[in-house]
């Protein structure tokens, strides 16, 4: 049975930068749960940082990942983006559920680094990694492409 990684905020963990999750509730997610399909991982909690932790915002032109007050945390993301990848390379991985406009997992859009809720076009640092590395990506408004591709009903 395919093995799927997830962001543990999707997952129900409490690791968002607000101390908070996004858990999906979708009935696949539940089955896939009680499969014990799921390899979970917060990229930015396995990079070191903390929850709670600074709000931070990828520049896609300079690379950088930033917090508002400008302290860079660039080799924090890039850290927990290899420690995803190595994890998806021990079990198998083909497939990723990310979470959609993070620095890390954003699949299709992220914060454009000017804090002004402004998003863009772009992949989180981890999300990229993967992405470069032949995992199929996928973010939570993505679901049923994930679904499709894996042919669950």
């Amino acid at each position: 049975m395919e093995k799927i990684l997830i962001s543990a905020c999707l997952f129900g963990e409490k690791v968002r930068y607000d101390g908070g999750d996004t858990l999906i509730d979708d009935p696949i997610i539940a089955q896939w749960k009680k499969e014990d399909r799921f390899i979970v991982l917060c990229p930015e909690v396995a990079g070191g940082l903390p929850v709670p932790r600074k709000p931070c915002e990828r520049d896609l032109e300079t690379g950088q990942v930033i917090s508002q007050d400008g302290e860079d945390f660039t080799e924090a993301f890039h850290q927990g983006a290899s420690i995803a990848l190595n994890l998806a390379k021990k079990h198998n991985i083909r497939y990723a559920l990310l979470k959609e406009r993070s620095p890390s997992c954003g699949v299709n859009l992220i914060y454009d680094g000017t804090f002004t809720s402004n998003k863009i076009k772009g992949l989180g640092v981890a999300a990229k990694l993967l992405k470069e590395n032949g995992i199929n990506i996928y973010s939570e408004f993505d679901l049923d492409q994930l679904k499709s591709d894996l042919h669950e009903k």
